[in-house]
């Protein structure tokens, strides 16, 4: 329902705005161009994002067949199931979810966002078997789209290699703040839905684990920032991301040989799946990326920043920050179109500056929030979405409000 309202007012408000431009400031092209970015979101839609997909889908749905028959699935469920099960108490001990749900957070924690996605949809399908109500969306669902998009990330392999090709003298010094605002949008998102549904965070294993995981981020960044230089850091981000994509496939088949089961023939099975999961995405990726696409042709963003700017100004505040605001609006709606700001800013304003900064790191907190609704909800036919948009976007403000702060203390000398 919170879906189809903001569906209808982004192209309400995108034909109100572009009536004003015509009419009172006389931009005779605005129409024109905003009737183009449809098409070329349409177009993009299925030639950029699902058909891609299909590939990327049948090859890791190929893999996960193989692990669920191999049994590694359900290995990893026992391991997280006490932890699991509480946060998703709807969810069975030992269910296939589980650890399906396990293996996108570990995707989505290491950086490797093409595995993340097959493995997220999977998840969620199989959370679409255990909901009683098929057109709404079930409290395991929710909580599960909340901490997938508050995308916790220690290797933020993308934005630093964005930062060499501009050749910034120190790519990788984004590093910690990306670590830091994108686990506090993670826990914003959790503290959210916990209470909403009532889960108690101060549960002896929920806290152990909530502690457990603050330990191993704290680890990896005083391991980073002690041991490693800068060079250092890019180079074991991404051989050890490209590593562990391998070693979880290389796993599954080990663990299939040992069992007698037929490889190639599971992979096959799961990788079937791919294409059909990917047709059915199409409608609600086009549906949701034109009206995007709207939005943001017609100028409300480039508004909406200059408004905060002059409000921020007021406030005797240092309003450098209101420059890169768009990002931050645009990453929930579009993340190709936050990419695309965050690396005009780096071209016009140079990675190693702040605004060159603050762009980088506010590119890695958020994420497309309305895209991954649309997406996960989509494969699944899911119509009532309850708070689901509310609670990611209380987690996308934390992220961004600890973004900006994290870029200040860290960068906030550099002009």
């Amino acid at each position: 329902m919170v879906l189809n309202y903001i569906w209808i007012f982004f192209f309400l408000i995108a034909f109100i705005i572009g009536l004003v431009r015509l009419i009172f400031f006389g931009d005779t092209d605005i129409f024109r161009m905003m009737a183009e970015g449809t098409f070329d979101s349409a177009k993009s839609s299925v030639m950029d994002i699902a058909l891609p997909l299909v590939g990327i889908m049948s090859l890791w749905l190929g893999f996960m067949k193989i692990g669920e028959k191999a049994g590694a699935v359900n290995f990893l469920s026992r391991i997280v199931g006490p932890f699991f099960n509480r946060l998703f108490p709807e969810v069975p001990k030992n269910h296939p979810a589980v650890g399906q749900m396990m293996m996108n957070f570990s995707a989505n924690l290491l950086g490797l966002d093409n595995a993340a996605t097959p493995l997220g949809l999977k998840a969620m399908e199989g959370l679409q078997e255990l909901n009683t109500d098929k057109d709404t969306a079930s409290n395991s669902q929710i909580m599960f789209l909340v901490l997938h998009a508050s995308g916790l990330t220690i290797l933020p392999i993308a934005i630093i290699a964005q930062r060499a090709i501009f050749h910034s003298k120190d790519p990788t010094d984004i590093f910690i703040p990306c670590i830091v605002a994108t686990y506090a949008a993670t826990l914003a998102g959790l503290i959210v839905v916990s209470i909403k549904q009532k889960i108690n965070l101060f549960d002896k294993v929920v806290l152990s684990w909530l502690l457990s995981i603050t330990g191993v981020i704290a680890l990896v960044i005083w391991y980073f920032a002690k041991f490693l230089n800068h060079a250092q850091v890019s180079e074991v981000s991404g051989v050890f991301s490209n590593l562990v994509y391998l070693i979880i496939p290389v796993i599954f088949i080990l663990g299939a040989v040992r069992k007698k089961i037929n490889v190639f023939d599971a992979f096959i099975e799961g990788a079937k799946e791919g294409f059909d999961v990917s047709v059915k995405i199409i409608p609600y990726l086009v549906g949701l990326l034109v009206a995007v696409s709207l939005f943001r042709t017609c100028g409300a963003l480039d508004y909406l920043g200059d408004g905060f700017k002059w409000v921020f100004s007021h406030f005797n505040m240092d309003t450098r920050f209101t420059d890169v605001l768009p990002i931050a609006f645009i990453r929930p709606l579009s993340g190709s179109g936050a990419r695309a700001l965050m690396l005009d800013n780096l071209k016009v304003h140079g990675p190693d500056g702040f605004l060159g900064h603050i762009s980088s790191v506010l590119y890695g907190t958020a994420d497309t929030t309305f895209y991954i609704v649309a997406l996960y909800f989509g494969i699944v036919n899911i119509k009532k979405t309850r708070y689901t948009i509310p609670a990611m976007l209380v987690a996308d403000f934390v992220g961004i409000v600890t973004a900006i702060y994290m870029s200040y203390l860290f960068f906030g000398n550099l002009r």
